[in-house]
């Protein structure tokens, strides 16, 4: 009995030291696990980076429009009638006062032959009472019946002659014609269009800004448009302001207008437009790319020395980053304004953020620059 007491008591003891081992080496594993990735060397994440410095600012407010010629119109008849000739073509540069359309006036023009022929008869008849009212021979209300009677043939020869004026489709003034919408041999109703005409050479944009905005805008202002929102090519001026404010939408419309010498610009054109203000000097600005924007705030990664690696080797020069929330402003050509955050001198992560956490360490390489040239604020 007691031997096999013995045994089992040596079996449990057996047992606790196979268990007590087993956990006693899955502990110090874990532990030079834990201590080897505490103690290993982070890999160096090259970024370029950018000094901020104060900038000379162009503020300004930004908006879209719509193009419109400073001319523009849908040349319509004024007169019904056959189409007999159509003098222009689509695109043609066109005079003030060029015949665009006629129309068939042979009617007119035998009315205008007999108009003239009444004209020329009632003048005869007037020199002829005139000539007898002086001798004495006829009274003066037969003058008189003479010179009305010539009034009246003038009268019905200047309708005659504005009928026929009618029948010509003139261009009200100079411009680009579009495609014509008639056919010659056409039957033309009164106000039917037979082209659009339209001033190519100055264009007017229409835009709306904020109602706060609206003090900070005149009349005469210049301010900048194009066609892409980063190449404002074309200037302008601001020539309306209406007085009234949509109360729906709180905006105001605004109109100002662009010189067009190489026609690029085209009616129905959507536009993009800046309100040049005042510009500011000493302003920090960053390119956009250097800005994150997170669920947590708007921050930016601020290259410092490594301070650990200085205290074992006061000759390193190691680098790391710290995260920088930051207040941002204005935007302008593809950089932000930085209210706070940020002071001059600093040097600023602008690519290669999405690799980074804080206490990264960093190699720097601005051999290429990702932001471009023209991100460069006030140039």
């Amino acid at each position: 009995m007691m031997k096999r007491i013995i045994i089992a008591v040596v079996v449990i003891v057996l047992l606790v030291v196979v268990c007590g081992g087993l956990v006693g080496f899955n502990l110090f594993k874990e532990q030079k696990i834990a201590e080897f990735f505490a103690n290993r060397p982070r890999a160096a994440v090259t970024v370029s980076t950018l000094t901020a410095k104060g900038e000379t600012w162009k503020p300004g407010i930004e908006a879209i429009g719509t193009m419109d010629a400073r001319q523009g119109v849908d040349v319509a008849a004024r007169s019904s009638g056959i189409v007999t000739e159509i003098a222009f073509s689509a695109n043609d540069e066109i005079e003030k006062g060029q015949m665009l359309v006629q129309l068939d006036d042979a009617s007119e023009r035998a009315d205008l032959i007999a108009a003239k022929a009444n004209v020329k008869r009632d003048d005869q008849a007037l020199k002829r009472a005139t000539t007898l009212v002086d001798r004495g021979v006829s009274s003066n209300s037969s003058l008189e019946d003479a010179t009305a009677t010539l009034d009246a043939s003038r009268a019905s020869l200047e309708r005659v002659e504005a009928q026929l004026d009618l029948k010509k489709i003139m261009a009200p003034f100079s411009g680009t014609i579009g495609i014509p919408k008639i056919d010659v041999g056409g039957y033309l109703p009164v106000g039917t269009t037979i082209a659009t005409l339209q001033d190519l050479k100055v264009m007017n944009v229409e835009f709306s800004i904020a109602e706060q905005r609206l003090s900070e805008v005149q009349i005469g202002q210049t301010l900048s448009l194009g066609l892409d929102e980063d190449s404002l090519d074309y200037e302008g001026k601001i020539t309306g302001i209406d007085p009234k404010i949509n109360p729906k939408s709180r905006l105001v419309s605004i109109q100002a207008e662009v010189q067009n010498p190489d026609g690029a610009l085209r009616p129905g054109q959507f536009a993009f437009v800046r309100i040049d203000l005042p510009q500011e000097d000493n302003i920090i600005a960053l390119p956009e790319t250097a800005v994150v924007q997170s669920l947590y705030g708007t921050y930016v990664y601020e290259v410092k020395e490594d301070e650990l690696a200085k205290k074992a080797d006061e000759n390193s020069d190691a680098l790391v980053v710290q995260q920088v929330f930051v207040k941002t402003g204005r935007r302008y050509l593809g950089t932000i304004e930085v209210v706070e955050g940020v002071s001059e001198g600093d040097v600023i992560v602008s690519a290669g953020q999405n690799k980074l956490t804080v206490g990264s360490p960093v190699v720097i390489d601005n051999s290429v620059n990702p932001v471009g040239d023209n991100l460069k604020p006030g140039e």
